[in-house]
């Protein structure tokens, strides 16, 4: 069985305390998530907690979203928030992923990484596919679009 890693990290200038929120509530991952733009019509449902951990997000979308869920396993203020993010639609899987917020000169070193096992179709998929290269641009620019959230919070 193979398994993968994907890591981005970005510099925020802003503390932890003001990005982990962010983070931490799916409510908010409107103003930043890079899929939340992917279907305008997209279903979202919350349940749990606003915030923290046994938040759960779900969603369901054109082909495009797909569909799933993610539930907060870990949310230790300031720094560190770790995920279960389960795709259901186009295919099925498991991905592990954490947000670790490090203090860094005058802001946060936040960095996001999901990682998973390739089985079944998805190793078959992951043939002809680099999981870093597939889903790294995205959190490139949903860490971007963090940053921006953060500034317009202030």
């Amino acid at each position: 069985m193979s398994t993968f890693s994907v890591s981005r990290s970005a510099f925020i200038p802003s503390p932890a305390e003001e990005i982990f929120p962010l983070v931490a509530s799916f409510r908010e991952w409107l103003h930043w998530s890079p899929w939340e733009s992917v279907d305008p019509s997209m279903q979202r449902t919350y349940s749990g907690p606003v915030e923290g951990v046994g938040a759960k997000y779900a969603w369901k979308g054109n082909r495009k979203a797909g569909a799933g869920t993610m539930e907060i396993l870990e949310a230790a203020e300031p720094s560190r928030i770790h995920l279960r993010l389960e795709f259901i639609k186009p295919m099925k899987a498991v991905n592990p992923t954490t947000f670790s917020f490090t203090p860094e000169g005058g802001g946060t070193r936040v960095t996001w990484t999901m990682t998973g096992e390739n089985k079944g179709l998805s190793r078959v998929f992951m043939l002809f596919m680099n999981m870093d290269k597939m889903v790294g641009g995205d959190f490139e620019k949903g860490l971007a679009q963090l940053a921006v959230a953060v500034a317009a919070k202030n």
